[in-house]
């Protein structure tokens, strides 16, 4: 029965393992989104200037779509 109890320990403990290294991995993976997204977003901040104009482009974009 003992032997039984440890085993059983053993697994449930390999199992948490295996769980916290996934979790850990997925919020790794999280953050480096993250990054990439407040990279973008001040690329983007980049493109319009530090004024808040929108560039050349996006201006005739957001025209056209006023007129349709």
């Amino acid at each position: 029965m003992t032997a039984f109890v440890q085993n059983l320990l053993q697994q449930m403990q390999s199992r948490f393992q295996t769980m916290s290294e996934t979790i850990v991995t997925k919020i790794d993976e999280m953050g480096s989104r993250i990054n990439d997204l407040e990279q973008s977003i001040n690329e983007l901040k980049t493109e319009m200037g530090a004024d808040g104009s929108l560039s050349p482009i996006a201006s005739s974009q957001e025209k056209h779509e006023d007129s349709a």
